[in-house]
């Protein structure tokens, strides 16, 4: 019986390859129709407690475990983690080049021309003063510097990009306007 589970286990790897396969190079919008379609074909209902199917560190694991293996790009990560300052995208570049590179790309330490190489790469608009990105980011609580204009990722910045993006936006309550301020019109008329 032992060994039928693991017959069965490695047919359900085997398939799991075959559609991340059958996937690779389609961005993410081209993605979900595709798993739409499927899922309605099969009459299987969409999960609702998945975030994201392209998610670069799922992927990687069945990649790894599947026999083949996939890079991902820091265009694959701003997707999936959407930062909206530069401070933020500062921080998912040094994750990226700490956790997620190849060995020839990875290091633990940033500077500014790492920060325009990889927000070209990423397609995340410049900022004006691109030389003022890592302190300003180190000022937010996401950097530790290292001396020479390097910058280490701290948990801070880490539990950012791995935890903390995408933020979700809740509206924000009306303000009621204060009385006092009806007050002071009215008697500086």
């Amino acid at each position: 019986m032992a060994k039928s589970n693991k017959n069965s286990a490695d047919r359900e790897l085997a398939a799991i390859g075959s559609i991340l396969t059958a996937l690779d190079g389609l961005d993410g919008e081209s993605i979900q129709r595709v798993l739409d379609y499927v899922f309605g074909r099969l009459s299987i209902g969409t999960p609702r407690n998945v975030k994201s199917v392209t998610s670069p560190v799922v992927t990687a694991i069945v990649a790894a475990e599947s026999g083949s293996v996939r890079r991902h790009s820091v265009r694959d990560l701003r997707e999936e983690k959407q930062p909206e300052s530069s401070n933020q995208m500062a921080a998912l570049v040094a994750y990226y080049l700490s956790e997620l590179a190849d060995g020839s790309e990875r290091k633990e330490q940033i500077n500014t021309s790492d920060l325009e190489k990889y927000f070209k790469q990423a397609g995340f608009r410049l900022p004006k003063s691109l030389a003022q990105t890592l302190p300003n980011a180190a000022a937010a609580g996401y950097f530790d510097p290292t001396g020479n204009g390097l910058y280490r990722l701290n948990a801070v910045g880490y539990n950012l990009v791995a935890h903390g993006l995408p933020r979700t936006h809740t509206t924000p309550s009306k303000r009621i306007p204060h009385k006092a301020n009806k007050k002071r019109r009215k008697s500086s008329r």
